[in-house]
């Protein structure tokens, strides 16, 4: 029997809350897991950003990454780490082509999912290249924005086809403000999609691995009050369809971290947006919710780690279409789908060993989660985001939700 380390690496950009948590959490856990014959420890380190040879080994089974979606060096080191020493990586670095409204939009139509009908409109204006006037010369059409905005439907949204932060959205009533708006869009390209409206009620469904956590999202609010702290604001039946639907897009895109946001109009849910390559992790957004993401970034690392859980790099879409293409009904496909999900996640195996060699995570958490150390995590977050006169009162905000959060799961576990 060997004691072996597994060692977890961190590639972070701005994070700065969550990963001290994590860092902690894991200490205090103390991990001396009986696995396969052998005795496993683990460990975390932070990866830096510094040239590396293209043969140079690896020392990380997992790495949890939150960078590789703006830096190149990052993302090529974590490439170059899959094919040459198996590393698993969560989300896969090939998925960022996907990780945009068209691909996923598309996918999950073909899947039989209610996504709002959506068309995608050409750019307003181009940058020059040497074939640019040759080739809209020769191909682009003329259109009339207004008609398509018609075709579908007022109102509609307009927002960039590749997404990103809600930065370019807009809520479109009239032929006249959607031409001042496409006018105004300059080089993106855009989709319009039909609006979802009215609806009784906004999810966001947050993935990592075969676990999910569905907040009642509020756009509207300021960010810190964006994730409500609602508990049990769907029925029980709506939540396994919206679990369900969350790990099938997150299994058939190869990503291990989402979030997936859905509206209910008229009994039901229609995915709107479920490409997001860094979800929220922060407490300045999350509070009430973060430690819930602590604990299943650790379950989720750990297992990947323990395991050494393989990198898929082939994501067997075709296998998924065979069953969009069959004369089952949607619910039927659904079911089909899921199964293949929690395969792809190993369910059943991560739950096992999460109850096996896990089981005392939540008490170690509870009890960091009223420490100094998590206090001042939570204080060099909103140090780092808000201006020096609202720091003590949105640090005692942040806090306190967290104390609602430790105080809720500890009467859901009593």
């Amino acid at each position: 029997m060997a004691k072996i380390t597994r060692k977890i690496g961190l590639s972070l950009g701005a994070d700065i809350c969550w990963p001290i948590c994590y860092e902690e959490i894991l200490k205090r856990l103390d991990l001396n897991i009986e696995f396969e014959g052998d005795t496993l420890s683990f460990e975390s380190s932070r990866l830096t950003i510094e040239p590396f040879s293209l043969r140079q080994s690896c020392q990380y089974e997992v790495v949890i990454d939150r960078l590789t979606h703006w830096y190149h060096t990052s993302r090529e080191w974590i490439k170059k780490s899959i094919v040459m020493d198996d590393l698993y990586v969560f989300n896969n670095p090939w998925t960022l082509q996907s990780m945009e409204k068209h691909t996923s939009y598309s996918a999950m139509m073909r899947l039989g999912m209610s996504v709002p009908d959506t068309w995608l409109i050409p750019p307003k204006s181009y940058l020059e290249t040497p074939d640019l006037q040759p080739t809209l010369s020769r191909y682009a059409r003329l259109f009339d924005i207004g008609k398509v905005g018609e075709s579908l439907g007022y109102p509609v949204f307009m927002k960039p086809y590749d997404g990103g932060a809600w930065v370019g959205v807009s809520k479109i009533d009239d032929s006249e403000t959607l031409t001042r708006a496409y006018d105004e869009s300059g080089t993106r390209v855009m989709h319009l999609q039909k609006a979802v409206l009215p609806f009784d009620c906004f999810v966001r469904c947050v993935g990592l691995g075969p676990q999910v956590r569905i907040v009642n999202y509020k756009p509207d609010a300021p960010l810190h009050d964006r994730y409500g702290m609602e508990e049990n604001f769907v029925s029980a039946k709506e939540e396994k369809l919206l679990r369900d639907m969350t790990l099938v897009i997150n299994a058939f895109f190869g990503w291990d971290f989402n979030s997936c946001e859905a509206l209910r109009r008229d009994g039901n849910w229609n995915p709107i947006d479920f490409a997001n390559g860094c979800p929220d992790s922060q407490v300045t957004s999350l509070h009430f919710h973060f430690p819930w993401l602590i604990k299943a970034n650790l379950r989720w690392s750990i297992f990947c780690a323990a395991t050494r859980r393989n990198m898929r790099l082939n994501l067997d879409w075709p296998e998924y279409f065979a069953i969009a293409d069959s004369d089952l009904s949607f619910e039927e496909k659904l079911a089909k789908y899921v199964a293949r999900a929690e395969e792809r996640f190993e369910t059943d195996r991560f739950e096992e060993f999460c109850s096996k060699h896990l089981s005392h995570l939540d008490d170690v958490a509870d009890e960091f989660f009223g420490t100094d150390i998590a206090m001042d995590a939570v204080r060099q977050k909103v140090e780092a985001l808000f201006p020096a006169h609202e720091i003590d009162e949105f640090t005692e905000l942040f806090w306190q939700r967290i104390q609602n959060s430790r105080t809720t799961a500890a009467s859901t576990h009593a």
